[in-house]
Formats: structure tokens, C-alpha cells, sequence
């Protein structure tokens, strides 16, 4: 489930709550994520807002991937990216700053709401990665390569993919993932409510100001359409097979097709 709270301070507080299972997230948890973000955007008493977990183990480790059972064809995976991305274009919209507190597990789609936040401070135990080379043999959307890209770097964001490899929290420190670590897990919370207060307590007209120039760079030449790439992975065998060997956990045996 999603939570959303206004905490004091006039800090707007989001938490991802489905421990039992690592915080994947179902379709419905998406949307309730994107309406959640955009109802503390609606609050103008809302000064920032922070994403969070219930659970120390994950942040969002990704989609469900129980979810893509429904999936007949490429035209699925296309509307899925499509959903995705007005979730995290939504939270990349709040006309306030936001913060991301990122515990254990932060992959897939977590990175991509990880990237659409303005701040992101991560638990001693936060891994980062986009393994789905490993998993589903699908893709990230074009707009999610560019949000990394713009982070991590381009050639960086496609080792992190080939080698479908999880960053620790130093290295994705030294990435320029994280902007700090917090040495206790414990303290995580605690250390996201303390910056987040500082960030409300600034002027809010050079907040505002500041993060609409970074929307119009960022969006001031439009991206090329993706949808036939999306295609070739969400339409083909392999996307079935790594669906079908995940659930039925065991290794993959990609065709290529």
C-alpha cells in the first residue's frame, strides 16, 4: 500500500508499506503513488516531500513482476512504460523539493522514482541497480535512460544494465546516486525529516524557480519515440521466458528471440 501523510513542518510524507514483499509494486500501488504525489503537490502547505519505505530491506525493488502474467503482447509493454513514466513524471512535477530515503533494495522502477526526486540519502544497506538483464529480459523506457544518463552518465547507466550488478551504497555515493549515507539504518527516517525541514525553511520562490529551470532544460529538446524498441523486448520470447523462469525461479535460457 501507499501512505500519504503531512507531517510537521509542513513536510508531505509518502511510504512505500508492502514489506512482505520487498516493495515490489503492484499496478494499483503505482497509480495510488502517482495520485499521492499529486495531492501533496496540491497542498500549499506542503513545503517538501519526502518517499520513503516501511522496510528496511527495500526501497521499491521494482514491479511486481507477478503483474506481467496478464501481459499478450508488445502493445502491453508499451502501455506499461507509458503508465510508469506519468507516475514518475508526476513526482518529477511537485513544485517543491523532494527527497528520496532509500533503504536495502532500490531497483527497476525504484530507481526511476529514486532519479525523479530532487535529493536522495541512502540507509548503510541501499543497493542500486536495474538487473533486468538478469530477470525479465525486458527494457527501461527511453526517458528512464535519459533521467540515469542525465545522474549517472550514459556509459554508466549501460554497464549498470549489462552487468546487471547492484551498487552498494558507497559506490553509489561515489556515483553520484546518493548524496550521503547514514551510518545506522535506524537513523534514516530521522536524517530524511531533518533535511527536508532545512529545505522548507529556504526561500520558497528560488525552490520553485530552481526546479522549473532544471524541468526546462531537462525537457527543452523533446526525445525521440522509443515504442519500437520497447516492442522488441516486451513482444518477444525472451520477455516469456524470463516472466515464466522467475516465477518458476530457476535460470533463464534466452534465445534471443
Amino acid at each position: 500500500m501507499i501512505r500519504v501523510e503531512r507531517r510537521e513542518g509542513g513536510i508531505g510524507w509518502i511510504t512505500v508499506d508492502r514489506p512482505a514483499a520487498r516493495n515490489a509494486m503492484t499496478f494499483a500501488m503505482w497509480r495510488a503513488l502517482r495520485d499521492g504525489v499529486r495531492e501533496l503537490d496540491a497542498d500549499d502547505g506542503v513545503r517538501a516531500v519526502v518517499i520513503a519505505s516501511s522496510a528496511s530491506e527495500a526501497f521499491i525493488a521494482g514491479t511486481d513482476i507477478a503483474e506481467f502474467r496478464a501481459f499478450e503482447d508488445a502493445g502491453d509493454g508499451v502501455a506499461y512504460e507509458h503508465r510508469i513514466d506519468e507516475v514518475i513524471t508526476a513526482i518529477e512535477d511537485v513544485r517543491v523539493p523532494t527527497v528520496a530515503a532509500i533503504a536495502g533494495a532500490c531497483t527497476g522502477g525504484g530507481v526511476s522514482v529514486a532519479l525523479a526526486c530532487d535529493l536522495r540519502i541512502g540507509a548503510a544497506n541501499a543497493r542500486v541497480g536495474i538487473p533486468i538483464a538478469r530477470t525479465l529480459g525486458n527494457c527501461i523506457s527511453l526517458k528512464t535512460m535519459a533521467r540515469a544518463g542525465a545522474v549517472l552518465g550514459l556509459d554508466a547507466v549501460k554497464r549498470l544494465i549489462f552487468s546487471a550488478e547492484l551498487l552498494d551504497a558507497p559506490a553509489a555515493l561515489r556515483a553520484g546516486f546518493l548524496s550521503e549515507i547514514l551510518p545506522e539504518n535506524d537513523t534514516l527516517h530521522a536524517r530524511a525529516t531533518d533535511v527536508a525541514t532545512g529545505i522548507a525553511s529556504r526561500a520558497p520562490l528560488t525552490l520553485k524557480v530552481t526546479k522549473e529551470m532544471a524541468r526546462r532544460i531537462r525537457r527543452a529538446a523533446p526525445l525521440p519515440s522509443d515504442e519500437d524498441l520497447v516492442r522488441i523486448c516486451y513482444g518477444s520470447d525472451d520477455f516469456r521466458e524470463g516472466l515464466t523462469s522467475f516465477l518458476d525461479k530457476r535460470r533463464p535460457r534466452w534465445s534471443g528471440t
